[in-house]
């Protein structure tokens, strides 16, 4: 049987036990009223769990009604309805299916967006995530005796308000276009907020051979003036210190929104390597990629989604991350050796 799920946990943590997950698919930013025909691809490479990082409508309402509508769009069609059948789904959000552009803890609807939310990713009655504010959550696999921790973060409920570019970079620097949003220096600024940081602290102190952390936007990449962790630069470096310091290994983050792929891999963090494959254009696509001087080979600007392959019986555990273009030609491929995050 391909997927036996058995919950046995009441705790933040959802746990499953299921005969085999050697591939996850994941993706984001698919506009509701464009047609998706990489949902029919993702099918085709056999995932134990597809996972949605946010965008996963494009709503932008203070209206829960027309929120509903949009989330009733992407549930009629075909193609999700393919997806949703031959692979279990879960998912976060970010912005524009929690509320509005770049919003973060002061949207006003973000309780009546949750409720809506929950109840079309068919979140149970029992979940601790119906109890507590935020979607943030977690799931541990075991496989083989082997165990695989994945981690949705929500980067909205709790989030402070970004800081409006302050004209300090110059025209002549690598930014050729126009910023958004400068970094934040406070020291009292948040990104994800104290509770969901505690409630991290104790998920990571859990044993796990693999770990994946899913970030509606991008953690490891350099500061590029639009959204990413890189606008909370002492939230980024919590991150790395709490990595550290709970002695996680095999961390590694997926994220999405910027309507490209690319990967990027930070060292010299205080811990291992960081690596962050971003995935980001289900349906959507950006004209350029932003300055990043993590980044591993070439950005890819062609719809695509990403994929996780993981040998439990190689010496170490390996992980392959790849992203798949719409015409199903593989674009970027990493293999990890799980001995290397430690």
């Amino acid at each position: 049987m391909k997927l036996l799920i058995l919950l046995f946990s009441v705790t933040l943590s959802t746990c499953f036990s299921q005969d085999t997950i050697t591939s996850i698919a994941f993706g984001s930013c698919a506009h509701q009223d464009k047609p998706t025909p990489i949902l029919n691809l993702i099918p085709t490479h056999h995932p134990d769990l597809f996972i949605f990082l946010g965008d996963n409508i494009y709503a932008d309402t203070k209206r829960m009604c027309y929120m509903k509508k949009q989330y009733k769009k992407l549930g009629k069609k075909a193609e999700y309805k393919k997806l949703k059948k031959s692979t279990p789904i879960i998912a976060t959000w970010d912005d524009h299916d929690y509320g509005m552009n770049d919003v973060g803890r002061h949207y006003e609807k973000k309780k009546e967006s949750k409720k809506i939310f929950l109840k079309f990713y068919h979140e149970p009655k029992s979940s601790e995530r119906r109890k507590h504010a935020g979607i943030y959550t977690s799931y541990m696999y075991h496989v083989d005796g082997k165990t695989l921790q994945i981690l949705l973060l929500d980067n909205r409920t709790f989030r402070d308000d970004l800081l409006p570019y302050d004209g300090s970079l110059k025209a002549d620097s690598l930014y050729k276009y126009e910023l958004d949003y400068s970094p934040i220096q406070s020291p009292d600024s948040t990104f994800l907020g104290e509770v969901q940081w505690k409630w991290l602290e104790t998920e990571l102190l859990k044993q796990a051979d693999v770990r994946i952390i899913g970030s509606s936007t991008q953690f490891a990449t350099q500061y590029n003036g639009y959204e990413a962790w890189a606008n909370f630069p002492r939230e980024q470096e919590r991150m790395f210190k709490l990595i550290n310091s709970t002695k996680a290994n095999g961390v590694f983050f997926i994220s999405g929104d910027v309507h490209y792929s690319e990967l990027s891999k930070r060292e010299n963090t205080g811990t291992y390597p960081i690596y962050d494959l971003t995935s980001s254009g289900l349906t959507e696509e950006w004209k350029f990629a932003t300055p990043n001087q993590y980044r591993i080979g070439n950005a890819i600007m062609e719809n695509h989604f990403g994929m996780i392959n993981i040998d439990w019986k190689a010496p170490g555990i390996n992980v392959t991350l790849e992203i798949w273009d719409v015409n199903n030609q593989l674009r970027i491929q990493q293999l990890i050796n799980m001995n290397e995050l430690k």
